[in-house]
């Protein structure tokens, strides 16, 4: 017997954020969708896999046992999915690739001119996003191939894999400001002062106190208020010796700063990246080896 894909995609999302209506908006599907195609899955299958007398749907002994199964099947999926792609000769004309500004790009330029070379057709776009962003770029079919810090978990159908290289992190302040002139700081000190944090457009569910916080998308705008004195930042160092001149900005010294923030690469499982997506993808965690 043969199951949809689409039913055991809507049960493995319903099962790992314990809501038809999470799952729902999770795959851009209606609520009804997602529970016909559950509901179809068990009819298939002759199981009751979602006890529904509790307030949000939980797992049956039954669902649990299956669970394991469709997570092996849809991994499968993933893998002929990938293989098909590595043996296509049929390159993809498009290519968007995400930045995240917490990827030191020390092999970038090099990187980009072997895709050039080895892909001259090829309609590249860049976008820089943080966090949230780059997850959800991915799974609207925005993008392709995404660099983000690593996160504490990825969605089901978000893959990742971890760069060789880690990002230097510090805490960095106009020199004008009055914290520039003190040492040996701890954060509950500093935090008495505005900070200038990282604030991605999907993370809209965090309050602040009033004053004490500013924000923005992306760290390249997180430096130019840093730099203008309106708080402090937690910077990556390439950025700030790159972009910031005139020594507009110094370090602080905070206890625990600075940090080394390691960076995934991230696609989607549904819709994975072409032949030059792979490419690209590969020579990122090679970290950025000449083509043979």
């Amino acid at each position: 017997m043969q199951y949809s894909p689409e039913a055991l995609v809507a049960f493995v999302e319903a099962a790992a954020l314990g809501s038809f209506s999470a799952a729902a908006r999770k795959l851009h599907k209606s609520q009804s969708t997602i529970s016909t195609a559950i509901s179809n899955l068990e009819a298939d299958l002759g199981l009751v896999l979602f006890d529904r007398k509790t307030r949000q749907p939980t797992l049956t002994q039954q669902g649990r046992q299956v669970l394991n199964h469709v997570q092996d099947i849809l991994a499968a999926s993933e893998r002929l999915d990938q293989l098909s792609n590595r043996l296509s000769t049929q390159v993809e004309t498009r290519l968007t690739f995400v930045l995240s500004d917490t990827y030191q790009p020390t092999h970038h330029e090099s990187v980009l001119k072997q895709l050039e070379s080895r892909y001259p057709d090829l309609e590249f776009e860049c976008l820089i996003a943080e966090g949230e962003d780059v997850i959800d770029l991915l799974q609207r079919g925005r993008a392709h191939v995404g660099l983000v810090e690593v996160q504490p978990s990825y969605p089901s159908d978000i893959n990742a894999s971890r760069l060789p290289e880690q990002t230097k992190m510090s805490v960095f302040v106009s020199r004008h400001h009055p914290l520039a002139s003190e040492s040996a700081l701890t954060k509950e000190h500093i935090s008495t002062y505005r900070e200038i944090r990282l604030n991605t457009y999907l993370r809209n569910n965090e309050t602040y106190a009033p004053g004490l916080f500013w924000s923005a998308p992306d760290y390249l705008m997180l430096l130019e208020m840093a730099e203008r004195g309106f708080g402090w930042a937690v910077l990556p160092h390439w950025m700030v010796k790159q972009f910031s001149q005139n020594d507009k900005l110094v370090e602080l010294e905070v206890s625990g700063w600075p940090k080394m923030v390691s960076v995934d690469a991230v696609w989607s499982k549904r819709t994975p990246p072409g032949p030059a997506g792979d490419w690209l993808i590969n020579k990122i965690l090679e970290g950025g080896k000449s083509a043979k």
